[in-house]
């Protein structure tokens, strides 16, 4: 028990750059409270105590607005930031190292009894009120955005979003990444770090533009030398910035 809460402290202190002290962590982290009771309350579960489990599981739910069910299975170093409006099903297992954020449901798609809720593995992070639905695997290190709606499995180290939620990190988006890089620009729109398709949208259609400004750029040196005159030529006097446009979107 001790140890697990040793654990629970330190990747407090790995991913909230808010912690300041063990004293705080102890006394004002509902994600570590949460933990604690869902412990015991797993104990007296998997030991038959069955309605003291869920009284005790009750009144963790009371006292951290975070709910979950004294047969779900978490694994170590587990962390739950801010966690208010959390729930996690029956059946849920969530694997050792996964970070939850506040408004997350692992939840059912089924009134039947038997294996209904999700499966995290290792790594995995979960946005701010994402739902994970149903007896699917979302595999090691993936990432769920927020407000994303899981129906669906989730390849190891895939980035799901959206409602429905897809992937991000699918063949497609790769052919979508080489293809970009042959026409000659740097496409970093279409890259793991980003989430939002549209955002992804934007960023390529700034670099592609960016490119061919610099094309323009050259063609226009090439026939100023060839003895063109281009001063007669109407031109915008601001240069087209993809660094600011690219601050925009983001």
């Amino acid at each position: 028990m001790f140890n697990h809460l040793r654990e629970d402290i330190a990747v407090v202190f790995e991913r909230d750059p808010a912690a300041r002290s063990t004293f705080e962590v102890l006394t004002t982290y509902p994600g570590v409270h949460a933990l604690l009771f869902h412990r015991l309350a797993h104990f007296l579960w998997t030991h038959g105590l069955r309605w003291l489990a869920r009284f005790l599981s009750h009144l963790g739910r009371w006292f951290t607005g975070i709910e979950i069910h004294p047969g779900a299975t978490i694994g170590r170093r587990v962390f739950i930031d801010h966690g208010m409006g959390v729930v996690v099903g029956e059946t849920a297992e969530i694997g050792d190292e996964c970070t939850l954020y506040h408004g997350v449901t692992l939840g059912g798609t089924t009134w039947n009894k038997g294996k209904r809720h999700p499966t995290l593995g290792r790594g995995v992070v979960v946005g701010a009120g994402a739902k994970i639905l149903g007896p699917i695997t979302i595999g090691e290190n993936a990432k769920v955005g927020s407000n994303a709606v899981v129906v669906k499995d989730v390849p190891p180290g895939a980035t799901a979003v959206g409602v429905p939620a897809r992937i991000l990190d699918s063949d497609q988006a790769k052919i979508r990444a080489e293809t970009a890089e042959k026409m000659g620009f740097s496409a970093y729109a279409i890259s793991q770090d980003m989430n939002d398709p549209m955002v992804q949208a934007i960023h390529a259609i700034l670099d592609h533009t960016a490119a061919n400004d610099q094309r323009m750029q050259l063609i226009l040196k090439a026939l100023e030398k060839l003895g063109a005159d281009m001063h007669t030529v109407s031109v915008a006097e601001e240069k087209f910035d993809v660094n600011y446009l690219n601050k925009i979107v983001d």
